[in-house]
């Protein structure tokens, strides 16, 4: 029976070479750039559901308003008991205004603010019938 030496030769290799440590490097840098832009897009979704969601809330606030007083028309955003004049949104990346109001109608707007500005979908925009508008294109609502 053969007993084999647990002592190293002198030339085995110990530690990463230069060469090695700057591939890898190289790879998660590489992965870094692709990954970064796709998890800015993914949360600057999850934050528009932030806006749907408030100006949502600013038309049932509208539709109570017009069953009361039978119009569309309020003098600002306070008459219909948001806290002020241009409310925004829980964490402040979306600012509410009311771009239309007449007796028949109204248009309500949100624009992002901060670093939701730079979402490709920009303002959203709801109208009295129902139809959302978008200044990025159709997917922005889902």
């Amino acid at each position: 029976m053969r007993q084999y030496s647990m002592h190293r030769s002198k030339h085995s290799q110990r530690g990463f070479t230069l060469i090695e440590l700057m591939i890898t490097v190289a790879i998660v840098a590489i992965l870094a750039t692709i990954a970064y832009p796709a998890y800015t897009k993914y949360l600057q979704r999850g934050y528009r559901s932030e806006g749907i969601a408030m100006l949502n809330d600013a038309v049932a606030r509208m539709e109570r308003y017009y069953a009361q007083n039978n119009n569309y028309a309020p003098a600002d955003l306070t008459a219909l008991g948001f806290t002020s004049a241009a409310p925004t949104s829980q964490t402040g990346r979306y600012l509410l205004k009311m771009t239309t109001a007449t007796s028949t109608t109204y248009a309500f707007q949100v624009q992002p603010q901060g670093q939701q500005a730079s979402d490709a979908c920009g303002s959203l925009t709801i109208i009295q019938d129902g139809t959302k508008t978008a200044a990025g294109g159709s997917d922005c609502f889902k």
